[in-house]
C-alpha cells in the first residue's frame, strides 16, 4: 500500500465516530460550530497537502499568512468567543500541523495577547491592529541559553534606563539598552517584533519591551538540525547595547508575577495541542488499520491493534475532557496556575503514549514522513517539554497539594 493511497480520504471512516467520541464540540454554540468548519476547510485545502513538505525542508510557508488572517481568529476570546472555542482552534490546527499551530499560538496568545492585556492606549493603537491581522509578526522572547525552567529567578538579560541626550544611567530617562541573549525563541528569524524580557539593573524587577527585530545590536540566528517543529523557526537572539525607547516598554509589566497570566494562558493552549496530537495520531492509525493488509486481512481485524486505537481514543478523550473543563473555569476565571500544570502534565504524558502507539501500529512506516505518524511522533517530543515540562508542571501541582515546594 502506497503512502499517496493513505493520504487520501477513506470512505469506510465517513460512518465511524469522531475522535471527539463524547461530542464536545456539542457545547459550541452554532456559530462557533460553523466557524471550527470553516478553519477545518482551510486546513484541508490550504495545510495538510503540504505540511509534512514544508516540516521536511525545516521551511516556514508565510506565503499563508494572509489567508489564516482573512479567517479573523486572532485572540478568539477577545473576539467574543469561548474559551471552549478558542482551545478547539489550538487542537484543530494542531490535528492538521503542530507547527502551524504553535506559530499561531505563539504570535497570537503570547506576543498580541501581550498589547491587549499589557500594551498602554498608545502601543494598542500603534501594533494590535496589524499584529491582530497578521500585517506584522511577533515573537515572545522569554527563555535564555542557561535559563529554561528557572527563567524567573536567572534571567541574565539586562535592561539600563538612560537619558538619550548624554547616553548615561538616567532612573527618568527616555531610552533603554538591552544587553543579553534568548534562546528558542518561535518565529524569532523572522518576525517584524520581539516581546522581550529582561531584569532592571536599577532594582532587578523584570520588565518588558518591544523591541523592532531590525534594530542596531540585534543578531539572529536559526536553530538548526531539530528533530521536531522543524517548520517553526527558532531562533538564538543577542542583544549587544540594543537601544529601546521608552514608549515602547511595557507599562502594564513591573515584576515577574505580571507575566504569569500570559503564562498561564499559553501553558492552556499548549495543553490543547497536546489533545490535537492525539487526535491526530489516532486519525492516522485508525486509517492505515482500516486499510493496510497483513497476512491476508486488515491490521483493523487483529485485536492487539484495536486494543491500542482504544487505548490511543482513551486517552485523547479524557485529555480533551480535562480541557473542555479548563475552558468552563477558564469562563468562570477560576482556573489556577496548579489546575493548568496539571492539565498540561497529564495531557502532554498521555499524548506521549498515544503517538508511541500510533508509531507502533504503523509499524516500519511509522518512521517517515511519508505516512504523516513520524512527524506527529517526532513533533509530540516539543510539546511534551515547553511551556513548563512534564516535571515541573508535576512539581507545581505536587506544591499544590502538598504545601511543600520540591522546587529550590
Amino acid at each position: 500500500m502506497t503512502a499517496e493511497r493513505l493520504s487520501a480520504d477513506s470512505r469506510s471512516l465517513e460512518s465511524l465516530p469522531t475522535a471527539d467520541f463524547f461530542q464536545f464540540e456539542s457545547l459550541l454554540s452554532p456559530a462557533e460550530k460553523a466557524k471550527l468548519n470553516e478553519l477545518r476547510e482551510f486546513l484541508a485545502e490550504e495545510i495538510a497537502p503540504y505540511a509534512t513538505q514544508w516540516w521536511n525542508d525545516a521551511e516556514f510557508p508565510a506565503h499563508i499568512l494572509p489567508k489564516l488572517a482573512e479567517l479573523q481568529l486572532s485572540t478568539p476570546a477577545q473576539r467574543g468567543y469561548s474559551h471552549l472555542f478558542a482551545g478547539l482552534v489550538i487542537s484543530e490546527m494542531t490535528r492538521v500541523d503542530t507547527s502551524i499551530a504553535t506559530f499561531f499560538l505563539v504570535h497570537h496568545d503570547l506576543f498580541v495577547e501581550s498589547l491587549y492585556g499589557f500594551g498602554s492606549e498608545e502601543q494598542r493603537a500603534r501594533l494590535l491592529h496589524d499584529a491582530a491581522n497578521l500585517r506584522t509578526t511577533g515573537a515572545f522572547a522569554l527563555t535564555e541559553p542557561e535559563h529554561g525552567s528557572d527563567v524567573a529567578g536567572g534571567m541574565e538579560t539586562r535592561a539600563r534606563r538612560i537619558s538619550s541626550t548624554t547616553g548615561k544611567a538616567d532612573d527618568g530617562g527616555d531610552s533603554w539598552v538591552l544587553n543579553g541573549a534568548k534562546r528558542w525563541i518561535g518565529n524569532g528569524t523572522f518576525c517584524d517584533y520581539l516581546l522581550v524580557w529582561a531584569r532592571d539593573e536599577s532594582d532587578d524587577a523584570v520588565r518588558g519591551f518591544i523591541v523592532d527585530a531590525r534594530l542596531p545590536g540585534v543578531t539572529r540566528s536559526r536553530i538548526e538540525n531539530k528533530i521536531a517543529l522543524r517548520t517553526v523557526q527558532n531562533a538564538d537572539i543577542v542583544f549587544q547595547n540594543v537601544r529601546v525607547a521608552e514608549a515602547d516598554r511595557f507599562s502594564g509589566i513591573s515584576s515577574f508575577e505580571d507575566t504569569k497570566e500570559l503564562l498561564r494562558g499559553s501553558r492552556i493552549m499548549v495543553a490543547w495541542q497536546a489533545v490535537g496530537q492525539q487526535l491526530a495520531a489516532f486519525d492516522v492509525a485508525r486509517q492505515y488499520a482500516l486499510e493496510r493488509e497483513q497476512f491476508g486481512r486488515p491490521l483493523a481485524k487483529f485485536q492487539l491493534i484495536q486494543q491500542q486505537l482504544v487505548t490511543m481514543l482513551g486517552n485523547a478523550v479524557a485529555s480533551l475532557g480535562m480541557m473542555v473543563r479548563i475552558a468552563q473555569l477558564q469562563e468562570q476565571g477560576n482556573a489556577d496556575m496548579a489546575q493548568v500544570a496539571l492539565a498540561k502534565s497529564y495531557t502532554s504524558a498521555r499524548m506521549r503514549e498515544t503517538v508511541a502507539l500510533g508509531r507502533s501500529i504503523l509499524g516500519g512506516n511509522g518512521i517517515v514522513t511519508d505516512y504523516r505518524m513520524a512527524k506527529i511522533f517526532a513533533d509530540a517530543e516539543a510539546i511534551y517539554t515547553y511551556e513548563g515540562s512534564f516535571e515541573i508542571n508535576s512539581l507545581i501541582v505536587g506544591r499544590a497539594v502538598t504545601g511543600v515546594s520540591a522546587i529550590a
